[in-house]
């Protein structure tokens, strides 16, 4: 079975019991998906530092322009 047929999707601690949260799985070193648990059939693929990246924005706080 290839990676990308069943992947191990971990949910954040923080998420409630609802369908409400962001999902994420390992595929490789080089490869992570991830998905909105409400829309499980649409997943993004990226990369560790752009996964990274992502995540340093989203704690920063909203951004006002």
């Amino acid at each position: 079975m290839h990676a990308l047929d069943k992947p191990r999707w971990h949910k954040s601690s923080f998420s409630s019991a609802g369908n409400n949260c962001l999902e994420l799985a390992t595929v490789s070193e080089s490869t992570f998906l991830f998905r909105e648990s409400d829309e499980p059939g649409t997943i993004l693929t990226t990369s560790p530092s752009r996964l990274a990246a992502l995540l340093t924005l989203a704690r920063s706080g909203p951004r006002l322009s």
